[in-house]
């Protein structure tokens, strides 16, 4: 069932360069008739594929444009369908221009990620891979921009398909031995379906594992920024950003509200969080600002416990460690005001001395981040493809759940094995559906909606 509106024999346009003033725009055009319905505007189309070649487009008699035009017959184009990309000249005017030429000769207008969702109907990609163009374009940090190459590889579609062939596999010793119980090698050992059953548990559940770093590279560590009022939280916050988010003065509770900014510290996204000064207050929208610090903070990966002086500090980590399980770092601010300090020890923890005027100990307390960040979330896989999305996570934990049924209603032998193995076959269904590798429609609808046009 094709969703309204989105028909495989019509061919699509679209402009898939980002909008706006620039050297090159690139307007793509895939489809049955994309050959032809490009011919109706160049004077001469190019004779091979895959070949750039230097035309000029027109649209009746008006000459649109002199632009780079490549041919990429199916079904080696990322479509799979005939596709023409126009490398035009930038701006709004002159793209926008050529795709209403070609429109009018037949073309539709593409709508958000249809020509990647063709992709994935026509086999160029799964699902899985779709996914990750879309969160490549997205990507805010370098690890993400690897995580995304990584599953846009294939390196989560294949962990994926070859759990599904070890259910498979599972599912076929299950079926041996309830149809050819009687031959010659007698049935299928108990031990040898409770082990593959365990190693396959194992390797869903290191997957599954997954999914909570997943959750940061996508959206980011949550680092707080707290202290006492004036303490230097927004110089602080500024500095770490590398521009002017927060507004800097010498009045205290200046910062009313939490204000937050992503920055890549090269190991993990920070989503840093400038927040309103800790204290006692009878002001009201003061106390409001309080609040949201304190909900923050309970849901912080990293706390910045910030001062001007040791006791301050001291006291800054015993107001926030009783509002958060995070690990926290002693941070001593205003370092250019006392250049002398060094280092000091808080217990059996270093502090960190910075200034956000003059740059000293940023780069010090970025990796103190990136360190704690570590030691509470686990450091990221170097070789296990991970989890990035909810709709993965959700997948696996199904996947999980039905093969520890399995496991149960095998070892207790509380179930005929008939009746047993539905929950194998419930699991393979849940992987194909994350992979795609079945007809599911309402999935790619939920998958590219977020999508831009020309993708």
């Amino acid at each position: 069932m094709i969703s309204g509106g989105l028909q495989p024999q019509d061919t699509i346009v679209a402009i898939a360069s980002a909008p706006g003033r620039g050297a090159i725009a690139l307007v793509r055009l895939s489809g049955p008739d994309a050959f032809a319905i490009a011919a109706k505007h160049l004077r001469v189309l190019p004779r091979e594929s895959r070949v750039a070649q230097l035309c000029e487009i027109f649209s009746g008699e008006e000459k649109l444009d002199e632009a780079v035009v490549t041919l990429f017959p199916a079904p080696n184009s990322f479509t799979g369908d005939d596709t023409v990309e126009f490398s035009t000249h930038g701006g709004y005017l002159v793209p926008s221009s050529i795709v209403a030429a070609l429109t009018t000769s037949g073309a539709r207008q593409a709508l958000p990620g249809e020509f990647t969702r063709r992709a994935v109907l026509n086999g160029k990609l799964d699902i899985i891979q779709a996914e990750a163009i879309g969160d490549l374009i997205d990507a805010s940090s370098r690890i993400m921009q690897r995580t995304a190459i990584n599953q846009l590889d294939g390196g989560l579609s294949r962990r994926l398909l070859n759990l599904r062939n070890d259910l498979i596999e599972l599912e076929a010793l299950i079926a041996y031995d309830i149809d050819f119980p009687d031959e010659d090698d007698g049935p299928i050992p108990r031990v040898r379906i409770e082990e593959a059953t365990a190693a396959v548990l194992k390797s869903l559940n290191l997957l599954l594992a997954t999914a909570p770093t997943g959750e940061l590279v996508r959206e980011g560590a949550v680092v707080v920024i707290a202290g006492p009022p004036n303490a230097g939280k927004s110089s602080l916050f500024n500095a770490l950003l590398g521009r002017s988010r927060a507004i800097v003065t010498e009045i205290p509770g200046t910062t009313r509200d939490a204000i937050e900014a992503v920055v890549d510290s090269g190991k993990w996204p920070l989503r840093l969080v400038d927040t309103a000064g800790l204290c006692e207050t009878d002001d009201r929208i003061e106390k409001l600002g309080i609040e949201v610090s304190e909900r923050y903070l309970a849901d912080a990966h990293v706390v910045l416990a910030c001062a001007e002086n040791d006791a301050s500090v001291e006291h800054t980590r015993s107001l926030v460690s009783q509002r958060t399980e995070a690990p926290i770092i002693a941070v001593r601010t205003k370092a250019d005001l006392a250049p002398n300090v060094e280092q000091y020890e808080h217990g059996a923890d270093a502090g960190i001395v910075v200034s956000a005027e003059t740059g000293s100990g940023l780069q010090q307390l970025v990796t103190a981040i990136d360190n704690a960040i570590d030691d509470y979330q686990g450091a990221l896989p170097p070789d296990l493809p991970i989890l990035t999305r909810a709709r993965h996570r959700k997948a696996i934990e199904v996947a999980c759940a039905e093969v520890e049924q399995f496991r149960q209603a095998w070892c207790t032998e509380r179930l005929p094995v008939t009746i047993a193995a539905v929950h194998l076959r419930t699991a393979v269904s849940e992987l194909e559906e994350l992979i795609g590798t079945l007809e599911i429609e309402d999935v790619l609808d939920r998958v590219f909606s977020s999508f831009c046009v020309g993708k």
